[in-house]
């Protein structure tokens, strides 16, 4: 059995599913899904990443997105997707909201599923990526396992 934690930040679509799915071909794989909610913090990097898109409209509308404290059960109800989506397709997934500081977080979870990998699933944050300051680029001085960042699709 090859145990991945999957660290995201919005719930799964199909073709997220499809892709993290098939990574390892006929390999039987379990998920560990890491929900990480929105925090006050990244409002402005989040808005950069939209302007450097060309997402302006999304820019905009970053002050309408729950965050903090707000975003608990937001989370929880993607967490709840996204896990669903994976056993749906046949592979056993487990999940958890982050509470703390994500790294830690990744840092036990790896630990306590013996974990093989993680896949930080993630969309576009360019200016955090430039200076390495990306989940996945700190998680590898971290966690002791393989760590691959991959870009989220949206619907």
């Amino acid at each position: 059995m090859f145990t991945t934690v999957l660290m995201i930040e919005k719930p799964l679509v199909p073709t997220d599913v499809e892709m993290v799915g098939t990574l390892h071909g006929e390999e039987d794989v379990a998920f560990f899904v890491l929900m990480q909610p929105r925090g006050h913090q990244d409002r402005l990097l989040r808005a950069l990443d939209d302007v450097a898109l060309g997402e302006l409209e999304d820019a905009v509308r970053e002050a309408d997105e729950p965050e903090g404290d707000e975003a608990g059960q937001p989370a929880r109800v993607a967490l709840e997707h996204s896990v669903r989506s994976l056993r749906d397709l046949g592979f056993r997934a487990e999940g958890r909201v982050v509470d703390s500081h994500p790294l830690d977080a990744l840092t036990t979870v790896v630990e306590e599923v013996g974990a093989d990998e993680v896949i930080v699933l993630t969309a576009p944050h360019f200016v955090e990526e430039f200076f390495h300051r990306d989940w996945a680029s700190r998680a590898r001085h971290r966690v002791g396992v393989p760590v691959l960042k991959l870009f989220a699709h949206s619907e």
